[in-house]
């Protein structure tokens, strides 16, 4: 089997903190999630970037490879690990082509199927790490979702008003436990299809509204789209593109709810007509050209 250097794949250094393998692994997870991403190979760099995340994550998974990777190895050496190596309380020398958790063989040597570090008694199962992409209705709203994780579709419930990056606990939908002991828990990370029109800033959503020269010069009241559907909002008169307005507590829900900005876009209809190029002409002249 062939090693593999997990830095290299979240692209951080070997000194990273917790903190920046986390953000790494967050912004590579996001960008080749297969259900978001259409980049050729985004499948299986996405199981790349969890297995090298799942392996530098914990503390003494982390200590374990430096020590393998302080010994010279790079990217594509061949590893074959010897049963007296110490330090590896994991190695199997099996060749079945990676777990159920798309884990690959060099994974599985190094850590074992099922973290088999004690092989006595009662051991609760590995929690694993998954992602799911849903739309922002969805998110605001919150809901019962149908997903598939790991060939098995579930029914999650989505709690109203989730973020990017929170995560749920699926108890019991993780690592087989041993001897009887308990699965061990999926924490399912959230993520957020990007949305043709509104966007998400924390709490808070920005919509633009398009209108036209007179609404902005003269005032107006124009049904403008939330999440939670239309509302009226009054367009003061002498508004310009950019002027941005808000409304209160149509964010995203949560013990402290966001508000929906409203960004104005002030658009000049072309004109199609005689009688729209004369309007148009009586309008020059009466701004004085």
């Amino acid at each position: 089997m062939q090693f593999k250097d997990y830095y290299d794949t979240l692209g951080v250094k070997p000194e990273a903190s917790e903190a920046e393998l986390k953000s790494a692994f967050r912004k590579l997870a996001r960008k080749y999630h297969p259900d978001v991403s259409k980049e050729a190979g985004a499948e299986d760099k996405f199981k790349a970037v969890n297995e090298a995340y799942e392996a530098l994550r914990d503390p003494e998974k982390r200590r374990e490879y430096d020590a393998l990777r302080a010994r010279g190895y790079k990217p594509g050496d061949e590893f074959q690990p010897t049963p007296d190596f110490g330090g590896f309380g994991g190695f199997n020398s099996g060749g079945g082509g990676g777990n159920s958790e798309g884990f690959s063989d060099f994974f599985e040597s190094l850590f074992g199927r099922s973290g088999a570090r004690a092989n006595t008694g009662p051991r609760r199962g590995q929690d694993l790490r998954a992602h799911a992409a849903i739309d922002l209705e969805t998110a605001f709203t919150g809901g019962t979702q149908r997903l598939e994780l790991n060939g098995e579709r579930l029914d999650v419930t989505i709690p109203a008003g989730i973020l990017p990056g929170q995560t749920i606990r699926l108890r019991g939908k993780g690592h087989p436990g041993r001897a009887g002991a308990a699965a061990g828990d999926v924490l399912l990370e959230i993520q957020l299809r990007p949305h043709p029109r509104f966007q998400l800033d924390g709490r808070d959503v920005t919509v633009k509204l398009p209108i036209t020269p007179w609404d902005a010069a003269l005032g107006a009241t124009l049904k403008v789209p939330t999440l939670a559907g239309e509302v009226d909002l009054k367009i003061p008169a002498g508004s310009d593109t950019g002027r941005k307005m808000r409304l209160k507590g149509r964010g995203m829900p949560g013990s402290e709810t966001g508000d929906q900005y409203v960004v104005l876009d002030v658009r000049v209809p072309a004109a199609q007509s005689d009688e729209q190029r004369a309007a148009y002409e009586q309008l020059r002249e009466a701004f004085g050209g």
